[in-house]
């Protein structure tokens, strides 16, 4: 276990006890308090922030959201948050994502909401990745004594004092409380279907031609640049058996199918337009990734197709919450879904299961669907940086995949991603990293035609 250097230092001389508390090595602070196993209520972070007349930093909840208005009117000031590599070099004694939320330390001014005053005891960053620093009021305190105290967050904070939630509970409450849409009647048949290995091409041509409407963007997919098949395709079944094959014709059929259980509005950054284009892109990258990650090319294209149906569950339930968690996702492009999730349910204690996150919801559901278990570990744990378990290939390409997205301003978060870490284990390089840019940019015109044929 360590400190970062400026901080121990600043400990030391201001004589503040704290405890050190080790934890597994982790990619990012949203990790590491998952890896604590303490509640997230405990815990506070640091949200740096710079204009032209210098750096301060903004210290608050870990399940808050900065108000940048509300900043303004405290400081006078318009504030943006550092880039990564202004953090690296501010925080040089840190791991890159773990700079502590004392910024005396750093010679940086300190703005802290007030609620955070009130904790008995808070976790925090203490510069690296595998510990963490516990403090009473008392010590936080005297960490915090030059700090300027204010509202700062977009919502009230909750400090009730409340266990989490298992997902076994979130599963049995949403159950019970709610009434969860059941899989599509064509999409369960689709299912059925490619669990039989007498199955055959015609018979998922039949399935299809059932449905106009999913015929005409299964020709569409086969039609595309995408593929750039030089005869006519006249018939799904030609679809099938010469351009695509059975498994990629069934899962793009399944989630084509899958997604009219759902009622979700088409626009903003979390709308059908941006899930359906941000879900072809991953599924695209995913099936790349396959190959040289030992892993099933089918399974890993439905992996990424269906990562993010936990959103779209939301969106069905909760259209108020859905269209609130939009306006944030759109106001706070550097906050991680989880945290703007936490602001917009955690408040609610009749809500309070859905602030587990878009990925776990979207995994009890897939499970309660029977999809495959690889399609439900990468929805449930694609939101949990540095997963390790079972299926973790396909958690890790889901991931990967979001990383390289983010970079291209696709999908529904842009914190930046450890791109090598996620890689490693994977057995994937740095060359193959670029090579799957490269290959993105190639096709992102006609995944983007496709996406926009979906949604419509």
């Amino acid at each position: 276990m360590a400190l970062a250097a400026r901080l121990e230092g600043f400990l030391a001389r201001k004589g503040i006890a704290y405890r050190e508390l080790a934890i597994d090595q982790v990619l990012n602070f949203d990790a590491a308090v998952m890896a604590s196993g303490r509640s997230q209520d405990e815990f506070i972070r640091a949200t740096p922030l710079i204009d032209i007349n210098g750096v301060i930093m903004a210290v608050h909840g870990y399940n808050t959201t900065l108000d940048m208005d509300l900043v303004h009117k405290l400081t006078g000031r318009r504030l943006q948050p550092l880039t990564a590599r202004q953090s690296a070099r501010l925080f040089a004694d840190c791991d890159p994502g773990f700079q502590p939320p004392v910024g005396a330390a750093y010679d940086i001014p300190v703005l802290v909401d007030q609620d955070v005053l009130g904790y008995s005891r808070t976790l925090m960053c203490c510069g690296t990745d595998n510990t963490l620093l516990e403090l009473d009021r008392t010590s936080l305190a005297r960490a915090l004594a030059d700090a300027s105290p204010g509202h700062l967050v977009i919502r009230g904070q909750n400090n009730g004092e409340r266990e989490a939630l298992t997902l076994e509970e979130v599963a049995d409450k949403l159950q019970k409380l709610y009434r969860l849409p059941p899989m599509p009647a064509l999409a369960l048949r689709i299912l059925r279907l490619t669990a039989n290995t007498e199955a055959t091409a015609r018979e998922l041509a039949e399935l299809i031609e059932f449905d106009p409407s999913l015929t005409a963007q299964i020709m569409r997919y086969a039609r595309s640049a995408l593929f750039n098949y030089p005869g006519q395709i006249n018939s799904v079944q030609e679809a099938v058996t010469r351009v695509l094959g059975f498994d990629r014709v069934a899962h793009i059929a399944l989630g084509i199918a899958s997604v009219r259980a759902f009622e979700v509005p088409r626009q903003g950054m979390l709308g059908m337009d941006q899930f359906w284009r941000h879900s072809l892109y991953c599924a695209f990258l995913c099936q790349r990734m396959a190959p040289k990650c030992n892993a099933d090319k089918g399974l890993a294209y439905l992996c990424g197709l269906l990562h993010n149906f936990g959103l779209l569950l939301i969106g069905h339930l909760f259209p108020q919450e859905f269209n609130e968690l939009n306006t944030l996702r759109e106001a706070n492009p550097e906050a991680s879904m989880h945290s703007l999730e936490q602001q917009v349910f955690g408040a609610d204690n009749n809500q309070q299961m859905l602030a587990v996150g878009h990925g776990a919801i979207g995994g009890i559901l897939h499970r309660l669907w029977e999809l495959p278990d690889p399609v439900v570990k990468a929805a449930g744990m694609h939101q949990h940086q540095g997963y390790q378990g079972e299926h973790e290939s396909y958690v890790l390409m889901v991931q990967l995949a979001n990383g390289l997205l983010k970079e291209k301003g696709i999908g529904d978060e842009f914190n930046p991603d450890d791109l090598t870490a996620l890689a490693t284990p994977l057995g994937l390089s740095d060359g193959d990293l670029t090579l799957l840019s490269e290959e993105i940019d190639k096709v992102s015109g006609d995944l983007d035609a496709l996406a926009l044929s979906l949604s419509s």
